[in-house]
């Protein structure tokens, strides 16, 4: 008799690792591209440290804010389409099974067989059937607010103390190009973490990572130092 296991598939991780990923590279790129502005604009070291931990403050703020009202409306219109199904199996049972029975017709399966699977599957949990293959909700999937927020500040602050932390170290001669690097090096580690973790090439995540991070701050130190020379 064959053993039974469960699998874990990475799906399961997508809630958070999305949040996660999304907030330390914010949290990288956004706290060193301010650094950098402001240190291209040759201001003092205290400003610029000042400058650091305000970014890192105001954006787990921000991004926490951001994603638990963005998640929250996403459960909202979750909530909503479950209640609708709810009424139309109270209302009219006959039609959602012959819906549910097109749809697994639709994905292949002959009549009888696809009305077995509608019959078999609206005998135990009807509606559970009709938000997974119906509106393609499940518990992978699930909005999950409080933690999309907790999981994007958190990554935020780990991801904004790099750049702050060398801030603290570089001699201020080094501070640009010394940020900058870092940073990106910051950028390519998290592009290989957030690969792994989401079982995608690393090599493409990375680059697409320290792409676009390395744009941004390049145009802020261009706007620090053309800032700098007009003052």
């Amino acid at each position: 008799m064959p053993r039974s296991h469960r699998e874990s598939h990475l799906v399961a991780r997508i809630g958070w690792l999305r949040a996660s990923v999304l907030g330390a590279n914010d949290g990288i790129v956004s706290t060193a591209s301010l650094i950098i502005g402001v240190a291209a604009a040759a201001q003092s070291p205290s400003a610029i440290v000042v400058t650091g931990v305000a970014a890192l403050v105001a954006g787990a703020m921000s991004m926490a804010a951001g994603e638990y009202v963005s998640v929250s409306s996403q459960a909202d219109t979750e909530k909503a389409d479950r209640s609708k199904e709810e009424r139309e199996l109270a209302e009219d049972p006959e039609s959602e099974l012959e819906e549910l029975t097109r749809i697994y017709m639709a994905r292949g399966l002959d009549r009888k067989l696809a009305s077995d699977v509608a019959a078999q599957f609206t005998a135990k949990d009807p509606l559970k059937a009709h938000l997974r293959d119906e509106l393609g909700l499940s518990a992978h999937m699930e909005a999950r607010p409080i933690q999309a927020a907790l999981a994007s500040a958190a990554s935020f602050v780990v991801g904004a103390a790099f750049p702050l932390m060398l801030v603290l170290i570089l001699p201020r001669s080094w501070l640009v190009w010394g940020i900058a690097a870092g940073s990106i090096l910051f950028l390519a580690l998290l592009g290989v973490i957030g690969a792994r973790a989401g079982g995608a090439p690393v090599l493409r995540a990375t680059i697409r990572v320290t792409f676009w991070g390395a744009l941004a701050m390049a145009i802020t130190a261009g706007v620090g130092l053309l800032f700098g020379a007009v003052g």
